[in-house]
C-alpha cells in the first residue's frame, strides 16, 4: 500500500491493513494543513519577547551524508554562505572535504557536491563568492603545519593557497574584505602531560591580505600572542577569531582563559583574562537524576566569539581544561564584563527538556558557538549549546540587558552558524554523525508566524524542574495528561502532570515515584493508566541484564508504590529485554503491550497481555507487526478509548530511513479472543488510523525515532509525544503535539 502523506513525503506500508474513516481521503494537503494550524497554536508565547509577530521557525534539514553517500562518517562543522545567500559552504573534517549546499529554495536544500582535501578542513569564511578555507596538514602535535585556500565557489577553482606555518583553527574575513585572519592553535596533545597546556610549538594569529584573485601570501603577518595570559603564557592556543567594522581582531585563547584584541597589523590593543563565574544551582553529578543544587566557581574558557558592535563582543563559554561556565558573556573590548548570563541560558534549556544529564559532571549544556546579526532592525545574538543541541536567540538592543527571545531545536552538536538576514535565514551546522541520526544542516526562517518550538515546557513551576525521556501517557478526566519518564532517570522516576490547554503544553507538577519514602529504583516506566481511584497503574519494561524486572506497579496519587504485579513463570520462561511498552485499563482488565516478540512468539508478532485485577488471571493475544524495512518494528503504546484500543507501532529508524511510525486500532471486542497463557493466541487484525511520518517532518526536522506516548481526549483528539533519550546521543528534541479529531 502506498500512501502519499503531505508534500514530498512518500511512505510505503509493508503490510496491507484495513482502512478506516480516518484515512478515507487522500489526506496529504488536508493533514498537513491541520498540523500547521496545530503547530501555530503550539507557539511559544510566554514572556514579552514572545508576543512579537516575527519568529524563527525551522523550515528544512539537510542530511550531510547526502553530499557524501560513500563516506562512513560525515559532518557539518563550520559553515558560511555566499554573498547572494544561495550557497552554503561547510567544513567536513571526518570526510576530509569542504561541502556545498544549494539553498536557492531554502525549504528544499540540495546537495551541491564537495571538494576533497589532502588534510583536515578546520574552518571556512566566505566573502562574496570566494571561500577562505583553513586546512590542517600537520604531521603530529609537534610538527604543525597548515594552509589557507581561496576557493571560487562558482567554479570550485582554488585561486590561491598560502602556507600558514602552523595548524589553523578559526578563519574570519574582515567586513571590508581587505584581509583574512586565522587562529593558529597548534593544539596540545591531550594524552601528554595530563592534557595540560605548555606544549610547544606555541600558537599565534595569522593575518593575510586579500586580492581579486584570492590572497596575497607574502603579506602574511604572524602576530605573537605569547606572554599575555596568566595560564601557560608561553603556550597560547588561539581558538576563535572575529573582526569588527574597524578591522580590529578579537581572539579567544580557550585553554589559556584569555582574550586578546589586535589591529590589522597584528599589534596588541588590549588583552585580559576571561575570568571566572560562580554558579549557584547547577547539576554537577551524573547520577541519573536532575538535581540543581550545587554551587561551583569555574573559569569561563570561551570558545567562539562575535562582535556585537565596534566596542562589544560576545563569547560562548564552552570550557576545556578547567572551566566552562555553561553560559555566555558580553565584554567591552577593554575587558569590562557588560553582561553575564550565568545559569540563565542553561536553566531555559532545562525547562524545555534539553538538559544533558550525562554531561553534568563536565560542562553542562556547553555553549560552544555564537553568532551576531540584525534581523528586522533588531540586533541578535545566537548562542549554540553543543550538548543541549539548542540555539538561543537573544535581542541585544541593549548589550547590558539581553532578552531571550526563542530557543530553537538543532541537530546533535551544533558547531557553527551562518546568518543570511537578506533572506531572513539562520542556518546551523550540526557535527555529530553516528549510527543513529546523521549529521544535519538545519535552516530556520524569520517569519511572521508564532514560534513552533518548544512543544512542552516546565516554565512557570515554583521550582526549576528538569525533564526528558517522556514515554507512556494517559489522559485524565479533566483533560490534562500524565506522562512517565523512563529508566534514563533511574534515580528519579517521575510522573509528569501536563496542562495541554496552555501554549506550549506545560508541566505543572512532577510526582516522584517512591518506595518506602525513597526514590523507587529498578524501574523502567514505559506505560501509565489511571486506576479510577486517583492513582495509577504503571508498566515497567524491564531488563533482566540490568536486574530490572518486568512488572506492573500500583502507584498512589502521591507517587508512592502501593503494590505490584510480577510476571507468572510461564512468561518469565520466555521473556526478552523488549518488554512492556504501554498499559491501559478497561474496567477490571489491564492490557499491556509488549514491544517485540519473545522467545515463544512467531517472527514479527508481539504479545498483547491481559491481566484481570479481580481474578488475577493472565491472558494473551498476538499483534502482527509490520515487516521491517531496516532494523526492527515494535509496539510503543496501547490506549483504550471508546469502543477501540489504539496502538503506536514504530520502527527504530530515523530521518529518511524511517518507514513505520503509525497509529492503529482494533475494536475492543477483538480482545475477547484472548486466551490463557500456554494456549495458541489468536492474531489481531489492526486497522491503520494515522501515519505519523507527515507530522514528524512538518516542523522541518528529521524523523525522530521513538514515538512512544499516546493519550486520547474524550472528543477523539490524539496527543502524541516522542522520547528524547535523556539527551544522550540525541538532539533532545521532544515533539508533543495533537492530531484533531478527523
Amino acid at each position: 500500500m502506498k500512501l502519499t502523506c503531505g508534500r514530498n513525503v512518500t511512505v510505503m506500508a509493508m503490510r496491507q491493513r484495513k482502512r478506516v474513516q480516518f484515512c478515507d481521503n487522500p489526506w496529504g494537503i488536508r493533514m498537513t494543513t491541520r498540523f500547521l494550524t496545530l503547530t501555530s497554536a503550539l507557539a511559544l508565547t510566554a514572556g514579552p519577547a514572545f508576543a512579537q509577530d516575527m519568529n524563527f521557525n525551522r523550515i528544512a534539514s539537510f542530511r550531510v551524508a547526502d553530499n557524501m553517500p560513500a563516506a562512513d562518517e560525515s559532518s557539518a562543522e563550520i559553515i558560511s554562505a555566499t554573498a547572494d545567500g544561495m550557497t552554503l559552504v561547510y567544513t567536513d573534517s571526518p570526510a576530509g572535504v569542504v561541502g556545498f549546499i544549494d539553498i536557492t529554495d531554502p525549504a528544499n536544500p540540495a546537495a551541491a557536491g564537495v571538494i576533497e582535501l589532502e588534510g583536515e578542513p578546520t574552518s571556512v569564511a566566505v566573502m562574496g563568492q570566494i571561500a577562505y578555507l583553513g586546512e590542517n596538514t600537520s604531521a603530529d602535535y609537534v610538527n604543525t603545519s597548515g594552509v589557507l585556500h581561496a576557493i571560487d565557489v562558482d567554479s570550485r577553482e582554488v585561486l590561491a593557497t598560502c602556507d600558514l606555518g602552523g595548524q589553523p583553527d578559526s578563519v574570519a574575513v574582515a567586513p571590508d574584505g581587505s584581509f583574512v585572519t586565522v587562529a593558529i592553535e597548534n593544539e596540545r596533545d591531550e594524552d601528554l602531560g595530563d592534557g595540560r597546556t605548555g606544549q610547544m610549538p606555541a600558537g599565534f594569529v595569522a593575518i593575510v591580505e586579500t586580492a581579486e584573485d584570492g590572497l596575497v601570501c607574502d603579506s602574511l603577518i604572524m602576530a605573537d600572542v605569547t606572554g599575555l595570559a596568566e595560564v601557560s603564557p608561553e603556550d597560547p592556543e588561539p581558538e576563535f577569531v572575529a573582526i569588527n567594522a574597524e578591522n580590529e581582531i578579537v581572539v579567544t585563547m580557550q585553554e589559556n582563559n584569555h582574550m586578546v584584541v589586535l589591529n590589522a597589523a597584528g599589534e596588541v590593543l588590549s588583552h585580559f583574562s576571561a575570568g571566572e563565574v560562580t554558579l549557584e544551582g547547577a547539576d554537577t553529578e551524573e547520577e541519573g537524576a536532575l538535581v540543581f543544587d550545587q554551587t561551583i566557581t569555574v573559569p569561563r574558557e570561551p570558545d567562539s566569539v562575535a562582535w556585537i558592535d565596534a566596542d562589544h563582543f560576545a563569547t560562548a563559554n564552552e570550557g576545556d581544561m578547567d572551566g566552562g561556565s555553561r553560559g555566555w558573556t558580553i565584554f567591552h573590548q577593554d575587558g569590562t564584563v557588560v553582561y553575564e548570563s550565568g545559569l540563565d541560558f542553561e536553566r531555559a534549556i532545562i525547562e524545555i527538556g534539553h538538559y544533558p544529564e550525562g554531561r553534568s559532571a563536565n560542562k553542562g549544556v556547553e555553549p560552544e558557538s555564537i553568532t551576531v546579526d540584525t534581523f528586522g532592525g533588531t540586533p541578535m545574538v545566537f548562542v549554540g549549546s553543543e550538548r543541549g543541541s539548542v540555539v538561543g536567540v537573544y535581542d541585544v538592543t541593549d548589550p547590558a540587558a539581553p532578552v531571550l527571545m526563542q530557543l530553537l531545536p538543532s541537530g546533535i552538536g551544533p558547531e557553527g552558524y551562518v546568518t543570511i538576514p537578506e533572506r531572513n535565514l539562520l542556518v546551523s551546522a550540526n557535527e555529530t554523525d553516528d549510527a543513529g541520526p546523521r549529521a544535519h544542516v538545519m535552516l530556520f526562517e524569520y517569519q511572521e508566524a508564532p514560534a513552533v518550538y518548544p512543544h512542552l515546557t516546565s516554565a512557570g513551576m515554583d521550582e526549576l524542574t528538569g525533564w526528558g525521556a517522556i514515554s507512556g501517557q494517559v489522559m485524565a478526566e479533566d483533560g490534562t495528561i500524565y506522562a512517565v519518564s523512563d529508566s534514563f532517570y533511574g534515580m528519579q522516576p517521575t510522573i509528569f502532570h501536563i496542562d495541554v490547554s496552555q501554549t506550549p503544553a506545560r508541566i505543572v507538577n512532577a510526582i516522584r515515584v517512591t518506595r518506602e519514602g525513597q526514590p523507587a529504583q529498578l524501574l523502567d516506566m514505559e506505560g501509565i493508566t489511571l486506576d479510577a481511584e486517583g492513582g495509577f497503574w504503571i508498566a515497567s519494561e524491564g531488563r533482566s541484564d540490568r536486574l530490572v524486572p518486568h512488572a506492573i506497579y500500583h502507584v498512589g496519587a502521591d507517587g508512592a508504590i502501593e503494590d505490584y504485579i510480577t510476571l507468572p513463570d510461564a512468561l518469565l520462561a520466555v521473556e526478552r529485554r523488549f518488554g512492556f511498552e504501554g498499559i491501559t485499563r478497561v474496567d477490571d482488565m489491564l492490557y499491556i503491550a509488549v514491544q517485540r516478540e519473545w522467545r515463544d512468539d512467531p517472527d514479527n508478532h508481539a504479545k498483547v497481555l491481559g491481566y484481570n485485577l479481580e481474578t488475577e488471571d493472565w491472558s494473551v493475544i498476538h499483534y502482527p507487526l509490520t515487516d521491517p524495512d531496516t532494523g526492527w518494528v515494535g509496539l510503543s503504546e496501547i490506549v483504550a478509548h471508546g469502543d477501540f484500543v489504539y496502538f503506536i507501532e514504530r520502527d527504530n529508524q530515523l530521518d529518511t530511513r524511517a518507514v513505520t511510525k503509525i497509529i492503529t486500532r482494533v475494536h475492543l471486542s477483538a480482545l475477547d479472543g484472548m486466551v490463557a497463557l500456554g494456549e495458541t493466541p489468536a492474531v489481531l487484525e489492526p486497522d491503520l488510523v494515522v501515519d505519523l511520518l507527515p507530522y514528524l517532518t512538518s516542523t522541518g526536522g528529521y524523523v525522530l525515532d521513538k514515538v512512544e506516548g499516546l493519550a486520547i481526549a474524550p472528543d477523539g483528539t490524539m496527543w502524541i509525544s516522542t522520547d528524547n533519550d535523556g539527551v544522550d546521543d540525541h538532539s533532545g528534541e521532544t515533539m508533543f503535539f495533537a492530531i484533531p479529531p478527523m
